[in-house]
């Protein structure tokens, strides 16, 4: 089997930027998702709005759109992008009565964009950032927290703007 070559090294194995001025403008969507593993006593105060650092979804919800917009200053050879629409999203779990085990805090996010290339890194940061900042705000309550799971749902590609 061939050797595949690497889209982000040079013929002379150097980094650059993938060259994707070939391509269609095409809209594109990317859903990612993560988890936050926590005592259930965090996760109940985070419900209650009770974390002394203030009110953490929204403030998570928050930092993951500014990180999506922002993805290629973050992550050295993602194309910069006018992101159009980025969404975050947390599925907090019932909580049953408090037994101690870990309960997982759902972080989902979804990023669309027409353009040359994709925008799941977009998603994938957008969701990074929010479970950081749970993890922020959180840290001073349990320091068993665990983000976990991260990771791409989907991509899809629509139809290009010539089409």
């Amino acid at each position: 089997m061939p050797e595949a070559k690497l889209s982000h090294l040079d013929d002379q194995g150097n980094a650059r930027m993938v060259d994707v001025s070939h391509k269609p403008v095409v809209a594109r969507e990317a859903h990612a998702e993560g988890f936050v593993l926590m005592r259930p006593q965090t996760l109940r105060a985070i419900a209650d709005e009770t974390v002394p650092k203030g009110e953490v979804l929204n403030t998570a919800r928050i930092a993951g759109i500014l990180a999506a917009k922002r993805c290629g200053e973050l992550i050295p050879l993602c194309h910069p992008l006018p992101v159009e629409s980025v969404e975050v999203h947390f599925e907090v779990p019932v909580l049953e009565p408090i037994n101690g085990e870990p309960v997982r805090l759902h972080v989902r996010a979804s990023a669309k964009i027409t353009a040359k290339t994709g925008v799941e890194m977009e998603a994938l940061t957008a969701v990074s950032v929010a479970a950081l900042t749970v993890y922020d705000m959180c840290k001073a309550i349990d320091k068993s927290m665990v983000i976990d799971g991260i990771r791409l749902v989907s991509k899809t590609k629509g139809i290009s703007k010539s089409e």
